[in-house]
């Protein structure tokens, strides 16, 4: 995948995920799915933090 289109999949799975793990709760959603799309969440954010740090150190 290029460098360029990491980022904005990761917004995507981002979004996706931690709208699952916010409205999961209302929705009767499993207690084990939720926790999933919430590790899926702070997967995603822990790697587009470091994304955006080495992109810019090589600036």
């Amino acid at each position: 995948m290029e460098n360029n289109a990491i980022a904005p999949v990761l917004w995507v799975v981002l979004v996706v995920s931690a709208g699952t793990n916010a409205v999961g709760s209302a929705t009767g959603l499993d207690f084990t799915l939720r926790m999933i799309a919430g590790s899926v969440a702070l997967v995603c954010t822990v790697l587009l933090i470091t994304h955006y740090v080495r992109r810019r150190k090589l600036r």
